[in-house]
This record gives structure tokens, sequence and C-alpha cells, in this order.
């Protein structure tokens, strides 16, 4: 016989577990297998008993109502058959001997219905009182409650979670409103029918706006068919043989979690369908989180302070746990003041506590720094005639701008200063775009924002978009997205001083630039024969070895220093 899917109060649910193999002999109502929709998890019962002969159907796949689940076959067919046709025989008897007359029944309990139903329909601009509908057990235990006093509700949109050994129904509005009165507590036990939520109606108060409302309660028809969620269930024989059979597939697949233990380990947890949803948006693995609500069913709160967790402990990894070593031994004991004299400890900053790590990367890579100087005389000639102008549209117009431009345009044309090494160290991933790092100097420490796709910027937009960073920085106030990505990086010292410096390579890149203070130099002029006094601008590059060469560290960085002499050559 065919054992056939019931009605699901949807269009369709995804197969998320199937509870028998082929081979089981079951009982009637023995669980066979658990759908879900965006409503409901329900456990489908076995219409019959008998032995699974075939299962029609996989997880993952789509049923919908009539379609055949599993096939059974029955120890005492013909005699069912017999007692079968018998039945038949005395129900066409007896149905000869009713009369017309007794037909009204079914009139009645219309009226009935139209009774029941006639509570929820309420006009628009009242509070009204409105009942639970039918849960498909006696009682139930209320497990959470979505909504607060004074909240607006939309109708269908789900406001309490009922829950009980058989099945966890989420409870829809009725209608559309405010929250009034919220009837019941979470740990309640209700049942069918009882008042739970006073509802503020809102709309037109038309006929059209209340009597939808009647047949709400279908919409919670799974529980009919006796919903059975993705509850824990460890006290049913079926779920109890599960590992057995889990666990000889992944020792099969040599410890890797099979498509069937995955589905378990989900059904396994104590969430509501809409939690689950939930957490698939959020891309959260519902099985590591822990529930704080009765029996530990996870809320979605649960979710959102597990998502919360776990970005302060990415956060904070980096401080606690060094993943490069510096290499270096332990610190001496200083505990001794007649050979240490007087210490004392200061606590890093945040910020400084964080760059360590990334620090250290630098004794793994085999860097080299290039040092040259470009004349930008004429260039600051240039940026003194355009400075007033930006002044007045408040930018900010500085030498960095420039070299910022230069830089970006020298890597389209030696684009492997603008890639990264594979982790085999087989091969060069190539950046098509140009994300300028920035150093800048904070309170707290270094820290790099990025200028994504600089190749496509001007001058002007490039001198915004520095000045907004560094103050973002420095308020404390730059997003991930403004740290991530960088393709190289430019760390400048401005005016502090100095005549040169090794910049660090920030790892996965392979390049970076260090620009020191701009000085008056004598250039010997060869036409005119004499030294001429000229403003020159140092140029540090220090590149990772293992992708640059010499040679080819020292024609970029002659190259960078020729276009910030005459910018005109980017136009070319």
């Amino acid at each position: 016989m065919d054992i056939k899917a019931p009605d699901l109060g949807v269009d369709s649910a995804e197969v998320s577990e199937i509870m028998v193999e082929v081979g089981d002999v079951i009982a009637k109502d023995d669980n066979i297998v658990l759908l879900e929709s965006d409503k409901a998890s329900v456990e489908v019962p076995s219409s019959a008993a008998g032995k699974v002969t075939k299962i029609s159907i996989a997880i993952g796949d789509q049923v919908s109502e009539g379609m055949v689940l599993i096939e059974l076959e029955s120890a005492d067919d013909s005699a069912e058959s017999n007692d079968n046709a018998a039945a038949e025989e005395q129900e066409a008897n007896s149905t000869e001997d009713v009369k017309p007359e007794s037909k009204p029944e079914p009139a009645a309990t219309e009226s009935k219905q139209s009774e029941s139903t006639a509570k929820p329909a309420t006009n628009a601009g009242k509070a009204t009182t409105h009942a639970l509908p039918d849960l498909g057990v006696d009682e139930a235990q209320v497990s959470e409650i979505m909504v607060s006093v004074g909240d607006t509700v939309s109708a269908e949109q789900s406001i309490l979670l009922i829950e009980s050994d058989k099945a966890s129904v989420e409870v829809p509005a009725p209608v559309a409103g405010k929250i009034e009165k919220i009837l019941v507590e979470a740990g309640d036990m209700v049942a069918n029918g009882q008042d739970f939520i006073v509802i503020m109606a809102s709309g037109t108060g038309d006929a059209s706006d209340s009597e939808p409302e009647a047949p709400k309660p279908q919409e919670s028809a799974p529980a009919k068919t006796e919903d059975k969620p993705a509850t824990k269930t460890t006290g049913e024989p079926k779920q109890a043989a599960k590992p057995t059979n889990t666990d000889t597939a992944a020792s099969k697949t040599e410890g890797k979690l099979t498509e069937a233990q995955v589905n378990e380990k989900l059904v396994d947890v104590y969430a509501g369908p809409a939690v689950r949803k939930l957490a698939r948006q959020l891309g959260v693995d519902i099985t590591k989180v822990n529930g704080s609500a009765l029996n530990d069913r996870i809320l979605k709160e649960d979710l959102f302070a597990h998502v919360k967790s776990s970005l302060t402990k990415q956060k904070a990894a980096p401080v606690s746990s060094n993943p490069v070593s510096s290499g270096l031994p332990k610190l001496p004991d200083m505990s001794n003041a007649e050979i240490w004299g007087e210490t004392e400890t200061q606590d890093l900053s945040r910020l400084q506590k964080v760059s360590i790590p990334q620090l250290n990367y630098n004794t793994l890579l085999p860097q080299v720094t290039q040092f040259d100087l470009s004349d930008i005389t004429e260039t600051e000639k240039l940026r003194g005639e355009l400075k007033g102008g930006m002044k007045a549209e408040g930018v900010g117009f500085t030498i960095l701008a420039f070299v910022v431009k230069a830089t970006a345009y020298a890597l389209t044309q030696h684009p492997r200063f603008n890639s990264h090494l594979s982790d085999d160290n087989t091969q060069v991933i190539l950046r098509k775009s140009v994300n300028m790092g920035i150093a800048v100097a904070t309170d707290d420490g270094l820290i790099v924002p990025v200028i994504k796709n600089v190749q496509d910027k001007g001058l002007k937009q490039i001198a915004i978009e520095i000045g907004e960073l560094a103050v973002k920085a420095r308020d404390k106030k730059l997003s991930t997205k403004d740290l991530q990505g960088a393709s190289f990086t430019i760390s400048s010292q401005g005016n502090l001083g100095g005549t040169a410096f090794t910049p660090l390579v920030n790892w996965p890149q392979v390049g970076i630039l260090g620009v020191s203070e701009a000085s008056m130099q004598p250039r010997w002029d060869a036409k005119k024969q004499s030294f001429e006094p000229r403003l020159m601008l140092p140029l540090s590059l220090s590149y990772d070895h293992r992708v640059i060469n010499g040679a080819d560290a020292a024609v970029f960085t002659r190259y960078i220093a020729t276009l910030l002499a005459d910018p005109r050559r980017i136009l070319i």
C-alpha cells in the first residue's frame, strides 16, 4: 500500500529527514518523515502498519499533499482486505437505511463553524480578543512570544510559538493591527480556542477586511495532521536507532559528515521554523547555538547573541594568540630591582595589540628596500596654484594626492607590484584594480584605510577621499569595508622629519612605498653648469623579494619619481 503525504497546510514542504529505512517494520502512527516549510516542521505518521518496501522520496525533495512517501507490505493483507470488504458492505447497507430527513447535520456543522469563526471577524478600530486555533493536541506550551504590547503587526505575521510533544506551531496574527494585550505568558499551558491576544484591528472595517480572517486557523493546519517539528526526540525508539546508521556512514566517508548526518544534526536542534530560516539567512550553523528558552530551545535572540559573540571572538583572537610567532625568547625576570632598576608596566592600545600578529608576518618575508629621490619642484608649483581653489571647496590638497595618483598609474604599468604570491609559491595573483592603502597615524596607533579603484579617479577625488578617511580614522568611525581589500600601501611621514625609512610590507601585499619629508637640496644643472635649489622628495620602496627582484624594484621606484616630477606624463 502507498502511504501518502496528508494535507500540510502549505503548497509544498521540504523533506528534512527520513525516519525509516527499507525493511523496517512499523506500526500505525509511527513517524516516517520530517517535512519542513517556512511556517512549520511536521513529522508525518504512517497511516497503516507494515513492512517498508520502498521509499519514494529523498532528503531535500519538495512534497505536496497526496504525494507517495513510502510503500508498505502488510502482514495480513488478505485478512485486512476481507475486513475492508465487510466494512464496505455494512456501510452500504447502513447508507440505504438513512432517510433524507437525517441530512441537516452538515448544515448544523456549518452553522457551528460560522459561529466559531465569527469571533475573529471584527471591524477595524475595535479592540478584539482572539482565540487560539486548533492546535491538533489537547494542550500545548507557550514556548515563545514574538511580539510585545504596542507592536503593530500584519495579518499572518507569526506572533506566538506553541509547542507540545508532537508539534511546534507558529500562530499567525488573525488580523493586522496594534497589540493591545497579551493574555498568555511563556511557559503557560494553553488549549484550543483559548483567548490569547487582544488586537486593535486596522483597516477600513469592511467585510473584506475581517471575513478572510476566519480560515486563518487552517493555516496552522499542519497541527491537525500532527505537526511535529524539528525538536529533540531522544525518547523515541526510531530516533535512537539513527546513530548506528550514521556512524556506519561516517566510517565509510572517513570522518566526513554525510548529507544524512548533517540533516540529523539539524533535526536534533531545538528550534522553530522561523528561527531556522533566520539562521540560514545569517549564515549561522544552528547546531552550534546555545538555546536560552525552556528545554534549551533556540530563540532569535540566541542567534543574535551567537553572531555577536563570534564577531567579538574574531576581533579578540589576534590579541589573545599570535598566529605567527616573532621567534624571540621570553623576557628575562626583571623583578630584581638591584639589577634592572625600577620598572613600570603600561598596556598597549587595542590597535597596537591587534597589529602585532600582522607585523610578525614580516619575520617570514625576505624584504628589501629601494631608496630614491623625486624632484617635485614643478609639481609643488602646480599644487600651489590649485590648492587655493580646493581649499575654498573644503578640500585639503597635499602632495600625497599626487603620490597616490602617480603610484596607482605606475602599478597599472608594472602589475607585478600590484599582486599577491599564491600559498604554494607557484603563482602570482595579479590585481586588476588598484586599491590603495593609506597609512594614517592616530592616538591609538597606525591604521590603514583603503581607497578603492584609484586608477579611475582624478586628483581632486583622491584628495577628498584621503581627507575623509583620515578624519574617520582619527574619530574611530572606519567601517570594516574601509580597511579591507588593499593591493598596495603608501606610508607618508609628511612633515614629521627624517630623510628616509624602511616601511614594512603589509602581507599579503608585495610592496609598500614610504614617503619622507621633502627638502630643498642643491641639484646640478648640466645645461646651466651650476647647482640649483630643488625640492626633493625621498621615496622608500620595500618589496617582497620572492616576487620582486632588485632590478625591477629600482626601475619601478625611478618610474614613480619621474611621474611625480612631471605629472603630465600620466596623461600620455
